[in-house]
């Protein structure tokens, strides 16, 4: 089975990093660095390329100049509004589709749903779930396929105060296996641990 730190070879060193959409210039010249087991909550009005940062360390969008290291395909997950959810599959066939895809863990996916609180809901269609039932079956992708890097885009969107507790949580944990998040978000996340946590403010 997987465990992500065991997937770990260095922390994340982001040097020069400029990114443009179109003829707009995002952001120049761009440093930080995550070291394992810390969170860069990153911030910053809408539209200012926040979501564009995430997916170019995730190497989806390509940048005009600068250097990521740290960062390898597969040891991350994106986790954005862009679900990848299936509406007429059950909800436990979409875990199992990304759990074959990305490779399993120690988790079930039984373990994984009960964990988000959406055991229950194992065997219904994922059309029929609520945007914060979504967003759940979303966050247990990252735990039946353990990967030491999270990218996540605005985690606590359509979550009521049970789901941003769950995800505090999560993150958590997440942080004491050596793993390391980047977070795009505009709220504050319930954390237990304040050390280790940076913020990038994107003007």
């Amino acid at each position: 089975m997987t465990d992500p730190a065991a997937l770990l070879t260095a922390m994340i060193r982001v040097r020069g990093l400029t990114v443009r959409r179109g003829e707009r210039l995002l952001f120049e010249g761009l440093d930080f660095d995550v070291a394992p087991g810390n969170v860069l909550l990153v911030r910053g009005p809408n539209g200012v390329g926040k979501s564009t940062l995430l997916m170019t360390l995730a190497g989806i969008v390509r940048a005009e100049a600068g250097t990521i290291e740290g960062i390898e395909p597969t040891q991350l997950h994106l986790l954005n509004y862009q679900s990848g959810l299936k509406g007429r599959l059950s909800v436990a066939e979409n875990l199992k589709f990304w759990r074959d895809m990305n490779g399993p863990g120690r988790l079930t996916i039984e373990a994984a749903l009960d964990r988000v609180g959406i055991g229950t809901l194992a065997g219904l269609e994922t059309g029929y779930l609520s945007s914060g039932q979504l967003r759940r079956l979303s966050l247990a992708r990252l735990l039946v396929s353990p990967r030491p890097i999270w990218l996540l885009d605005e985690p606590s969107a359509t979550l009521d105060a049970a789901g941003e507790a769950l995800l505090g949580r999560l993150i958590d944990a997440h942080r004491l296996t050596g793993g390391m998040a980047i977070i795009a978000t505009h709220h504050d996340l319930p954390l237990a641990e304040t050390l280790g946590i940076d913020t990038l403010v994107l003007q």
